[in-house]
């Protein structure tokens, strides 16, 4: 390589030195020229001088490198300088960690269980759920409570009898689900709450303060997925009673959805209707009848925009009662809304909702069985209920909520006790009844609420509620508390023992006691119900998987309260019982 470069340098050095004695010498000669010049010539240009650039060429040919010197990569070895080193080290030898099992939960479709306690009380509760194929069930449950009373003080019986049989066939698939559903219901309560005035042993005799009421029910759930038609429900109930009193009630409520433009419309259509007959009124004059049709349509519109819900919606109704003629038109907001402002630990919430509330003899009987059968039937208009909250998570292991509402209610249903009046000689009219009066009423009300689970085994929770009512007509919203609160706990002890406590506070109520003319010196008497708590608590130990025992107690504090007035509860009462396990 080296010899081929020598040698191009040799040449390009004689072509030099040739070129300059070219030059040299064709300089030499230009001023021999000049010496012989002896005059002058003309020229003419026959054609201008055009003067063009030629092209340039470029060498195409990239020269290559041949030296093998260059191209060869030098090879880089590594070392440590090494020494060794004593240890007495042994490591142990590898082991994989054990997971510790859970326990498999053994699963069984069916259980009964069984108490007894004092005043010959006795509770029944049955069970069982058959898988006909893989996508149906077959579901019975009967439930039965009954005590044959025994309150001191009490003249007249106290007993009460409640069993109810429910049957579902429920139906599961990919894209449809529903539920036909059947029930009865038997319930048997006394008018037992004489009032505390001086009444004969011959009157006393005289009253048939038993009452009886039976109902039956058809109803059917559906559900579907992926179709505008999200499902609804339908329901039928028959409830009749000892006193020749029967009501029927219809619900038909289908719900549909749609998406436009990415946002989700709801829709639920609501037809209720509730109709009646009472034999008489209170004062043995005449029947009572009612037929109330509840129909509307509630769309709303719902909007997720990250953390924030807002449902806007209104309800839209026609109040029909078909008696007296009477129809009404309503419209109402249903507005809500939820904020997350920072995760679940803290969400506010705030709504503005309304609703026609459809009343009903067996919803009445249900809240208080010591109606009378002589009542008048009327929907509920609640313009509106405004709330504004916020709940969420103070750790891992605490929830919370606390609201703040208003609520405007025409037409609402307060229980007043009835009069006293012996004379239609009838089991209910001793003032040992109740009868609903309907009043405009606002509620303010403050509520809050607490749910600790302070270990996996042990939970806990409380929550209270502070109202304040104001009536139009009436002078009291009679029967209803100004504060209610509650305590509950559940405590899983050992894998066999567990044990649980509830308590219930009830704040002073008010009602008023009347008299007819000639039964008493006073004709009316504003009552106040003492506030009262309630301390239960129940202590149970699983044998096996199959088979547990329970001991429970109510009203541990023996407290001789009324619930309403002139009706003592029992006191301190005790059952033990046993609950079983089973396939079926």
């Amino acid at each position: 390589m080296r010899i081929h470069i020598l040698k191009s340098t040799c040449i390009i050095a004689i072509f030099f030195i040739a070129n300059l004695a070219t030059a040299q010498d064709d300089k030499d000669k230009d001023k021999d020229k000049e010496k012989e010049n002896i005059g002058t010539e003309v020229v003419n240009v026959v054609k201008p001088y055009t003067p063009s650039v030629s092209d340039a060429f470029k060498i195409k040919q990239t020269p290559s490198l041949n030296d093998k010197e260059t191209a060869k990569k030098k090879e880089i070895k590594y070392s440590i300088f090494s020494f060794p080193v004593a240890s007495t080290f042994t490591p142990a030898k590898g082991r994989a960690a054990g997971l510790k099992k859970a326990k498999k939960v053994k699963l069984y479709n069916s259980y009964v269980s069984l108490g007894l306690g004092n005043y010959n009380t006795a509770a029944l509760d049955f069970y069982t759920s058959r898988a006909i194929s893989r996508d149906e069930t077959f579901d019975i449950a009967l439930r039965h409570h009954s005590s044959q009373g025994g309150i001191d003080g009490v003249e007249l019986d106290d007993k009460f009898f409640d069993t109810k049989l429910d049957l579902a066939y429920i139906n599961r698939s990919r894209d449809l689900s529903w539920k036909a559903k059947a029930g009865y219901q038997h319930q048997i309560y006394n008018w037992y709450g004489l009032p505390n005035i001086a009444i004969t042993a011959t009157q006393i005799a005289g009253i048939d303060e038993q009452q009886t009421y039976h109902n039956f029910y058809l109803g059917a759930d559906v559900d579907m997925e992926n179709s505008f038609f999200n499902g609804g429900k339908l329901m039928y109930r028959r409830m009749f009673d000892a006193s020749s009193s029967g009501e029927n009630r219809l619900i038909v409520q289908p719900e549909f959805e749609v998406e436009i433009a990415g946002e989700l419309i709801n829709a639920l259509v609501d037809i209720d209707y509730v109709g009646g007959t009472f034999e008489n009124n209170f004062a043995g004059t005449g029947s009572l009848d009612y037929s109330i049709l509840k129909a509307g349509i509630s769309p709303s519109l719902v909007i997720l925009r990250d953390d924030l819900t807002v449902n806007l919606g209104a309800g839209i109704y026609v109040g029909l009662d078909t008696e007296n003629s009477n129809s009404d038109f309503y419209i109402y907001p249903r507005v809500t809304a939820q904020y997350r402002l920072s995760g679940d630990n803290v969400i506010a919430y705030a709504g503005l909702e309304g609703d026609l509330k459809q009343n009903s003899y067996y919803d009445f009987v249900q809240t208080n069985f010591f109606m009378s059968p002589t009542q008048a039937i009327a929907p509920t208009d609640q313009q509106y209920n405004g709330y504004l909250g916020i709940k969420g998570k103070l750790t891992s292991s605490v929830s919370y909520n606390a609201r703040a509402s208003y609520v405007s209610e025409n037409n609402k249903a307060l229980f007043k006790v009835n009069t006293f009046n012996p004379s239609p000689n009838n089991g209910f009219s001793y003032g040992n009844s109740f009868s609903a009066v309907y009043d405009d009423v606002t509620t303010l009300s403050i509520f809050g609420e607490v749910n600790v689970d302070i270990t996996s085994n042990f939970k806990f929770g409380a929550k209270a509620e502070y109202f304040n009512y104001s009536t139009d007509r009436q002078q009291e919203a009679w029967n209803l508390p100004e504060l209610e609160a509650s305590i509950f706990a559940d405590y899983q002890i050992t894998e066999n023992w567990f044990a649980g406590a509830n308590i219930f506070f009830i704040g002073e109520r008010k009602d008023e006691v009347t008299f007819a003319p000639g039964t008493a010196i006073a004709p009316m008497q504003l009552m106040t119900l003492d506030s009262f708590i309630d301390v239960n608590a129940h202590l149970g130990y699983r044998f096996n998987d199959r088979l547990s025992a329970f001991v429970k107690a109510n009203n541990i504090a023996n407290q001789d309260y009324q619930r309403w007035v002139n009706f003592p509860v029992q006191q301190f009462q005790i059952m033990a019982g046993a609950t079983y396990k089973f396939d079926f």
